[in-house]
């Protein structure tokens, strides 16, 4: 019996793999668990049913690929080759392809995209930014080929002949198509500014439109500081740049209606205006003609001299009042005064000196206890004729 190495008998096996036309491209139903991206871009997961289970890796190359964001517990359908990882022995699927089961790839992408978009606040209401109602210039971001810029252009001239049109020509469909359009959007806003944009492609398929549900579209809309219109294929189709976006237009030629105010119209509107000012004057004019009238026969009514007599008579009786005030104003504050004058006499000490009183003082200030003097102490004695000095013979305590 032939012994064979660990390496061989896996190669071996491995081999066998290889020559197997069905393991070569199959396609396995299962659920995802364990999945887990990597740092260097490959991802790692398990496939299973009921029963049994299914290593399987998807390298860079083709996990790049992905629309949608796999998630553990979503059914899915990988494609790819068996074969056998030597190093633990144990086989496994290369998935080339991976979609999930029942709602399509890119169907899954959105509404994963849109719901975390979503919780970020990219389509809230309050950011939206109203529209400028007089623009005269349009940056218009969309294929220089198609009948979109057509429509736009012909649109917006009708409306108004005046009207700027400045095109940023990108891709709109496939690979690279997202990074034109959000750095079209982006050029706008640091390099060239408009008073709008118009960002949007004609009709299509669901893969033809999803540039405009990639990120890096949505952010740079959302992240512009000039308005945006979204424009993006019929009326039926929505983009999530339909939601981050200030207005959302059904088709690129209602874009441009929405844009661009009809000079015709704006015509219409001041002719109303005019039609409504010279009403109001000629409404003002006449109740002023009335007024005029009114006070004119008024005067009529009554001589200049017979007002002039009324206003004089009036300036008297306020001047003989005013007097009256003035009169009575002066006897009251002469009583209060005089009253005021009273009580302070009432308070002089000199008043009470004259009622044969004396003030005592000892070194210039008043004495007013015999215990503040002692005998042989000198003493000015003051009354209310004049004063003299004398010397303290010997002291009584008491009262009068």
């Amino acid at each position: 019996m032939t012994v064979h190495s660990v390496s061989a008998l896996t190669q071996y096996i491995k081999s066998m793999f290889q020559v197997e036309g069905l393991l070569r491209n199959v396609s396995v139903e299962g659920e995802l668990s364990n999945y887990k991206m990597y740092a260097s871009g490959h991802c790692y997961f398990t496939l299973k049913d009921e029963t049994a289970s299914l290593k399987g890796v998807m390298f860079k190359s083709r996990a790049r690929l992905l629309r949608f964001q796999p998630e553990n517990g979503m059914k899915v359908v990988a494609t790819g080759e068996v074969s056998v990882y030597e190093r633990d022995g144990v086989y496994q699927l290369y998935v080339e392809r991976l979609l999930p089961v029942g709602a399509g790839e890119l169907s899954v992408a959105f509404e994963q995209l849109k719901a975390r978009l979503a919780a970020e606040g990219l389509f809230n209401e309050d950011h939206k930014k109203p529209l400028p109602p007089f623009p005269r210039t349009i940056g218009i971001v969309t294929s220089l080929s198609g009948a979109v810029l057509r429509d736009i252009y012909r649109v917006s001239k009708r409306r108004d002949a005046n009207i700027r049109l400045v095109l940023y020509p990108t891709l709109v469909q496939g690979e690279g198509a997202a990074a034109e359009i959000a750095a079209a959007i982006r050029f706008f806003n640091e390099k060239y500014p408009v008073d709008l944009l118009i960002v949007g492609r004609g009709g299509g398929s669901a893969e033809d439109l999803w540039a405009f549900n990639e990120e890096p579209v949505v952010r740079a809309i959302y992240d512009s500081v000039i308005p945006v219109i979204s424009a993006v294929g019929h009326e039926t189709d929505t983009t999530l740049s339909d939601y981050a976006s200030d207005v959302r237009a059904a088709t690129p030629s209602q874009a441009a209606e929405l844009a661009v105010p009809e000079t015709a119209a704006l015509f219409r509107r001041i002719g109303e205006c005019e039609m409504r000012l010279q009403k109001a004057v000629k409404s003002r004019l006449y109740y002023e003609r009335e007024r005029v009238e009114r006070l004119g026969g008024f005067f009529l009514k009554r001589p200049p001299q017979a007002l002039l007599a009324d206003r004089r008579q009036r300036l008297d009786m306020a001047a003989e009042a005013l007097d009256r005030g003035m009169r009575r104003a002066l006897l009251e504050k002469q009583h209060a005064f005089r009253v005021a004058a009273e009580k302070l006499e009432m308070l002089n000490p000199l008043h009470v000196i004259r009622r044969g009183y004396s003030v005592v003082e000892k070194d210039g200030a008043a004495v007013r206890s015999v215990k503040e003097l002692a005998a042989g102490d000198g003493i000015l004695v003051r009354l209310a004729d004049g004063s003299f000095d004398a010397v303290v013979g010997g002291l009584r305590e008491g009262g009068l």
